[in-house]
């Protein structure tokens, strides 16, 4: 009796060129491989711009539904990630821009940046921390377009400088621009709730 699937590998550069040739040709099966070994990473980091596991499910789907009806304009100029990626977050981004600010989360399950509030060691410090993550998430979504998007793919997403300012089609330069005014901007924002810096013994 077969034994739990392995889960699928990530393909080489020269069999994703494939896939995505087959694809093309209406390869449905291609297609679907390609989906396995990228749903997970889309998935998460649809997760780390802030949606529910729902909506990250719903824009993922909706997401790869798209990238096979426009496959054929992919010309292989990035990976395929990063192209279903700028797809993906147009989507959430679009998903995101209709909410409303959302209430203070009342317990642990319901803010999704909770896991940065861990480690406080007691309920007053976890609080505060608890306060300041709301604060952050409603100042970064105050922040325009322009400036927010780099900050949540270089600082919350994690993308390297490179490949945020790819998939926001910017020249590094202009990209390190905006990531520094919207750093500058979030941190005006948020001031009020951050503690003050050590200034050491008098």
């Amino acid at each position: 009796m077969a034994g739990t699937p392995e889960p699928p590998e990530r393909p080489s550069q020269a069999s994703e060129a494939t896939l995505i040739e087959r694809a093309k040709g209406g390869d449905m099966a291609a297609f679907e491989e390609l989906v396995m070994v990228n749903a997970d990473r889309l998935f998460m980091a649809l997760r780390r711009f802030g949606l529910t596991d729902d909506e990250a499910q719903e824009v993922a789907q909706e997401t790869f539904l798209r990238a096979w009806r426009a496959l054929g304009r992919f010309e292989g100029r990035s990976q395929f990630f990063t192209w279903i990626y700028r797809i993906g977050f147009n989507e959430a981004q679009r998903k995101l821009g209709r909410r409303r600010p959302a209430p203070a989360p009342s317990g642990p399950d319901e803010d999704p940046l909770d896991a940065v509030a861990d480690e406080a060691p007691g309920p007053q410090e976890r609080a505060e921390q608890r306060e300041l993550i709301t604060h952050l998430a409603d100042a970064l979504a105050e922040l325009p377009s322009s400036l927010r998007e780099p900050v949540l793919l270089r600082d919350v997403e994690g993308l390297s400088t490179s490949e945020a300012a790819s998939l926001l089609e910017l020249g590094e330069a202009a990209f390190k621009s905006r990531l520094h005014r919207g750093r500058l901007a979030l941190r005006e924002l948020v001031a009020g709730y951050l503690p003050p810096p050590d200034a050491g013994p008098a």
